[in-house]
């Protein structure tokens, strides 16, 4: 499975907008001047983040983005498949309960796609927004401190 632009910026944006929106909503310009991300980009990822119900909008001059559940809620399964769609690294027709493959019924590698796939799932999803802030503060102490 090889992750696109959208699935890397769009976990990197949430985790800086979950940083930064603990006392008050966060700018889309502000995540892109920390994350040296296009805003228009940005604000494409934002769309898909809202539709999945993991972000909010506030609009107005103090309006911006918020998580929208809290973040020990949010797992980076969660994010990717908002961003990416299907994690799947291999995509079996013997896998799924239609079928669509002659050869499922004796096919043995079918079971190394479900256990490869099985693996990304329960990686993603066990790690959640939270342990990613903690890690993000722990850098930027440790950034300041070479300063």
């Amino acid at each position: 499975m090889k992750l696109s632009t959208k699935g890397r910026y769009g976990l990197r944006a949430i985790v800086d907008l979950a940083v930064y929106s603990e006392k008050e909503s966060v700018s889309i310009s502000s995540i892109a001047r920390r994350q040296n991300i296009s805003e228009r980009y940005l604000e494409q990822l934002a769309g898909k983040l809202k539709k999945a119900g993991l972000i909010m909008s506030t609009r107005g001059a103090q309006g911006g983005y918020r998580l929208a559940r809290p973040a020990d809620e949010i797992s980076v399964g969660d994010v990717l498949r908002a961003l990416e769609g299907n994690l799947e690294a291999v995509e079996c027709q013997g896998l799924k309960p239609e079928g669509g493959c002659e050869s499922a019924d004796f096919c043995v590698t079918k079971h190394v796609w479900q256990k490869i796939n099985e693996s990304i799932t329960q990686a993603v999803d066990e790690i959640m927004l939270e342990e990613l802030i903690e890690e993000s503060k722990k850098s930027q102490e440790r950034r300041k401190q070479l300063e």
